[in-house]
């Protein structure tokens, strides 16, 4: 197997994954049946990083042939199962409101299975978004967003808009019966990645600038608190 490059799920470190953390398995189907030659392969990649350590799983089902070698040839994938982890959800810091978090690896783990679902908990989970950090709670998630029109740049109000919009049927589903928007699952994975993107914006970078301040202020008091110092004298005079 060539070495691939690979971002464990866990630790979110990029890694280039050689034979030595891969484990593969491949079943084929050779009875007869409606497809014809189908192969079930298992993989286990292992985190080449010490401090993570831990493995994804995925199942393949494809369907093919062999060649004349018996070697298989892929014709297409039928089916794919990430078993572990589950979804491809974000691993984020404890800071994040747990409701947050909730929503966000709830639409992770439905992408797949359905996307309009995932799309209509991405809403819900920017409306909690909004109403943690920016402190506005009103009727409608409407109303919010037009709220922090000026709080944030225009490229991400809009963005931020377009999520309300694609999971607005999911979320009164009462007022529109009759009308389905189709969403597949790029497209949910998208609205799941401006999720992700406003929670490394709003939380994180936010925490990290105040850490970052703050140990500011601890040097400086303690130089502050040094004796021989400046503003030391100052205070024993």
């Amino acid at each position: 197997m060539e070495p691939f490059s690979w971002r464990c799920p866990f630790c979110n470190q990029n890694a280039t994954i050689k034979d030595d953390n891969v484990l593969e398995a491949h079943v084929i189907l050779a009875k007869k049946n409606y497809l014809g030659l189908q192969r079930l392969s298992s993989f286990f990649i292992i985190c080449p990083n010490k401090d993570c350590n831990k493995y994804s799983l995925t199942t393949i089902l494809s369907k093919g042939g062999l060649d004349s070698a018996r070697n298989w040839i892929s014709e297409e994938t039928l089916k794919q199962w990430d078993l572990i982890p589950q979804s491809n959800a974000k691993v984020f810091p404890d800071y994040v409101p747990k409701a947050i978090i909730a929503d966000y690896n709830e639409a992770c783990s439905i992408t797949k299975l359905s996307p309009k679902a995932a799309a209509t908990l991405a809403r819900r989970c920017l409306q909690g978004m909004i109403r943690d950090f920016f402190n506005i709670k009103k009727n409608r998630l409407v109303d919010e967003i037009m709220a922090i029109q000026d709080k944030v740049d225009l490229l991400t109000w809009q963005s931020i808009d377009a999520v309300r919009k694609i999971g607005n049927i999911g979320a009164h589903m009462e007022k529109n019966i009759d009308l389905i928007i189709d969403v597949d699952e790029d497209e949910a994975d998208i609205l799941l990645k401006l999720i992700e993107q406003l929670i490394e914006e709003w939380y994180i970078v936010r925490f990290e600038r105040e850490q970052r301040l703050k140990s500011i202020i601890d040097i400086s008091k303690s130089k502050e608190d040094t004796p021989g110092s400046a503003e030391s004298s100052k205070s024993e005079r």
